[in-house]
């Protein structure tokens, strides 16, 4: 942070705004009302804590938030809207009732002693001219240093930096970027790029992150879906993706409607009940990569929605078998390991193990005789 061009100064909490650029907000929720932005911040970034040690403590002004004006003259806060967000609320309790009606949220806001009500009306702000002063520090503080951002903050946050710079500097806009925060070029860009296919995700109205089926954004799902081959020609981006710097519009318009597949399948959504495919991020994003090569595996996965059944279409015959068969030794063996538990008195599993040993002397003469039998 530029501290020559910045002023350290105390001021009342109703001078403040939130930010509605703040990197932490997900989706459209940066063109919401006050209650949306609080709902969407008590949502992911869990104020409980905030809630009880300031109205336990009264605010402890010891870090100052960083502020920025806008052209209403108020300060718009870019460091420390989550602290804005907390004393608002303890000291508002109609905005509490707001953001509860509105939010759809519980939001257990204790109140503060009297004693203490005096600590949260003023805080410390350093100014700055504009949000570009502040921008290195809030980066390397949010990305590598002691109070990270989620994947998807940094790379919103490292998105719209690079948007600003990359008219003035080119192709060397990224690396400046990443240098400042003191991040991998290659990272950078894979995170940024993600968030450009959002971006015109949202902008075409296919999906809305807010809309995910869980909780949690697995952002990296996408990212490192996006750098996986089977993606990038899925999607018509392979060229853009792996030779040049992130651009706007990645995918094809062609091709829109297979971006918001392979978001749904990853994310799922919400409010059409549909739930996402990915459930583990290594195994199962390198297998929706491999069913996204295989038209009948494709077809599959759009008919069932079974990840599972989609990836048994692309693997061959031979490959089918051969894992059926080792499979099946396994679940043998692991039998013949319990075998101690079984008493003799159930006839029912008698039979069972009967058909069993049937189907696999079956298995064994078909499987002798083509031995035998090949060229």
């Amino acid at each position: 942070m530029d501290t020559k061009q910045s002023r350290l100064d105390t001021v009342l909490i109703s001078r403040l705004e939130l930010d509605r650029e703040n990197p932490r907000l997900m989706g459209r929720i940066r063109s919401a009302t006050d209650e949306a932005i609080i709902g969407e911040l008590c949502r992911t970034s869990d104020l409980e804590e905030l809630f009880q040690s300031v109205s336990t403590n009264g605010y402890l002004d010891i870090e100052p938030l960083v502020v920025t004006p806008n052209a209403n003259g108020a300060l718009v806060v870019l460091e420390g809207n989550r602290r804005l967000a907390t004393l608002r609320l303890l000291t508002d309790p109609a905005l509490v009732s707001r953001v509860r009606a509105a939010q759809n949220l519980p939001l257990p806001v204790p109140a503060v002693p009297e004693s203490l009500v005096k600590t949260l009306e003023r805080v410390s702000v350093y100014e700055v001219p504009s949000r570009e002063h502040a921008r290195a520090f809030l980066g390397f503080k949010h990305i590598n240093g002691p109070a990270k951002w989620d994947a998807y903050a940094k790379a919103k946050f490292a998105a719209n930096w690079y948007k600003q710079l990359r008219p003035t500097h080119g192709a060397s806009a990224l690396h400046n970027v990443a240098s400042s925060i003191g991040d991998r070029h290659d990272t950078i860009k894979r995170m940024v790029s993600a968030i450009f296919v959002l971006d015109q995700a949202e902008r075409n109205e296919l999906f809305d992150v807010a809309d995910r089926y869980t909780r949690k954004f697995n952002f990296s799902h996408l990212y490192t879906a996006l750098a996986r081959f089977q993606y990038m020609r899925f999607l018509d981006i392979a060229s853009k993706w792996s030779r040049y710097d992130p651009t706007p519009d990645p995918v094809p318009e062609d091709r829109l409607d297979r971006l918001r597949e392979v978001l749904l399948w990853i994310y799922g959504s919400r409010q059409d009940r549909i739930r996402p495919v990915v459930r583990v991020q290594n195994p199962d994003i390198k297998r929706l990569g491999e069913v996204l090569e295989n038209t009948e595996a494709v077809h599959t996965l759009r008919h069932s929605a079974n990840l599972a059944r989609a990836h048994a279409a692309t693997e061959t015959a031979e490959t089918r078998f051969t894992t059926s068969l080792f499979r099946a030794r396994d679940s043998l063996r692991e039998v013949a390991n319990a075998l101690r538990g079984y008493d003799g008195i159930d006839s029912a599993l008698l039979d069972i193990a009967e058909d069993i040993k049937e189907s696999a002397t079956s298995v064994y003469l078909r499987m002798k005789r083509k031995f035998h039998e090949r060229p």
